[in-house]
Parts: structure tokens; C-alpha cells; sequence
């Protein structure tokens, strides 16, 4: 099996405090995906950097303490490709890829629209661009994986309350049409769902701050492993991690076959 682990750590600093690194020594993992890494590379511990067993890359944004992703890696890279080629998106630190022979994993954070009309724009834009990006990897003959916090619940079964969500940020017609452009028409497939495609309050994976929304369950599904066909038809099982809180999301793994 090939073990992928997908986690929005909202700090990579805090989900160490909470634990992180400790339950992820049990893992067994072969690639781990990180997002919204909120630090800097002088900020990151040696574990942090490199845990026991893993290689350690990443992507920082420019500015202290905001988004930023990275892979860990149970083998050492071929190539490595942090940005997706645009000043605005990388400056941000969302896109990493690393291949490994013929596979390629990304590490994605998707921006958020939901703090104000001007950040939906800029979301927007950046669904726009990566959209041919992601027809262009789907066409390339690599196998890929792309895992994230893509902030976006694709279908009324991905968060709990969708019919009082149809006009904010992340459940928009606009965003879920593009999910299902990628998912349908360039021919991505969601992994999670091609195991579980029924699923409904076991699917969460981000649950807001507000309103004891943990403690009654009332999620979005927005972290998911989208991987080309080849690779993706393999996924044999997917375990969504709520034992213990590292962030606002859970960790999601999902296992291939070889």
C-alpha cells in the first residue's frame, strides 16, 4: 500500500503543541501533505523540518505568519516545484509538487473567499489559472495526486448545512461548478468519494470556530486527494483522523495499492 496523508495544520507550530508530530510518528506514511504552515523556515524545528524517517520540502509565503504548504516524504525527490508560476499566487505559498519517478504529489492551498468580496476575487482568479494547470498535469502521462484544503464542499452531502451556505464562500454555484469541471470534464478523481460516494456527517473535515460547530458535528468537507485516473482507481481506504485535534481540520488518509 501507499499510504498519503492530507493535513491543514492552521499553524504548524500550534498542531506540534497539540500533539502532530507524535501521532504522526504511527503513521507509517509515505507521502504527507501540509498546509497552511504559518511560519518561516528559521520558525521550524529540526522534526519539524525533517521527521524521523521523511524528507522534509517546502513553500513559505512571503508574509510572517500566513498560509505556506509542504511535503514530507518517505524517499528523497527528483524534482521539486514550488509555485505555480504566477507572483501573486506564490507569494503566498499554495502550490508545491515533488515527483517521484513517474508520481507526482502536490501539496494545494486554495485560497479562502470568505473574508471579504475582495478575497472571493482573488479566489476566483486563482481557480481560473490553476484550472489549465491541472488539465496540463491530467494530460501529462505522470500519475498525481494533488492533496489540500481546496475550500471548497463540492455537493450538498459535503457540509451540514448547504442549503443556509448557497451564497457563501466555499459552497458558491460558480465554485462548485468548478470542482465538477475538474472532477468530470478533465477527468480528476476525488478520492474519498470514489470510496465512500454516500457519505454525509462522517465526510467533514474542517469544522468552524464558531458555535460549537466541533462539538455538534457541523462540518465542511474541503480537504480532499484528487488524483489522476491511474492511481486514483486504486485507492483502497480512507480514514478521516478525529481522535484528537491538531487544527480546525482533520487529517485525511487515504491508501493506495501498488
Amino acid at each position: 500500500m501507499l499510504r498519503i496523508i492530507s493535513a491543514n495544520l492552521n499553524g504548524i507550530r500550534s498542531a506540534a503543541n497539540k500533539g502532530f508530530y507524535d501521532w504522526l510518528a504511527d503513521q507509517n506514511a509515505d507521502f504527507v501533505c501540509l498546509q497552511e504552515l504559518k511560519a518561516q523556515p528559521q520558525n521550524l524545528t529540526a522534526e519539524m523540518l525533517r521527521p524521523a524517517g521523511l524528507y522534509g520540502y517546502f513553500h513559505y509565503a512571503e508574509k510572517k505568519g500566513y498560509s505556506g504548504v509542504g511535503i514530507y516524504s518517505k524517499v528523497p525527490a527528483d524534482t521539486v516545484i514550488e509555485g505555480l508560476g504566477h507572483l501573486d499566487i506564490d507569494s503566498e505559498g499554495r502550490y508545491l509538487e515533488i515527483r517521484v519517478g513517474n508520481l507526482s504529489i502536490v501539496s494545494l492551498y486554495l485560497p479562502s473567499g470568505s473574508s471579504s468580496a475582495e478575497r472571493q476575487a482573488v479566489k476566483f482568479s486563482v481557480m481560473e489559472r490553476f484550472l489549465p494547470h491541472l488539465a496540463d498535469l491530467i494530460g501529462s502521462g505522470r500519475e498525481v495526486v494533488v492533496c489540500g484544503d481546496w475550500n471548497i464542499a463540492h455537493r450538498p452531502a459535503d457540509l451540514k448545512n448547504w442549503r443556509g451556505n448557497q451564497k457563501n464562500s466555499g459552497f458558491l454555484p460558480e465554485e462548485r461548478n468548478w470542482m465538477t469541471q475538474v472532477l468530470a470534464e478533465l477527468g480528476w478523481v476525488d478520492t474519498y468519494r470514489y470510496l465512500y460516494p454516500d457519505t454525509t456527517d462522517e465526510c467533514y473535515t474542517w469544522w468552524s470556530n464558531r458555535g460549537q460547530a466541533w462539538a455538534k458535528n457541523v462540518g465542511w468537507r474541503i480537504d480532499y486527494q484528487i488524483a489522476t485516473p491511474g492511481i486514483g482507481n486504486k485507492a483502497a481506504a480512507a480514514q478521516i483522523y478525529k481522535q484528537q485535534r491538531f487544527s480546525d481540520h482533520a487529517p485525511l488518509t487515504i491508501d493506495y495499492r501498488l
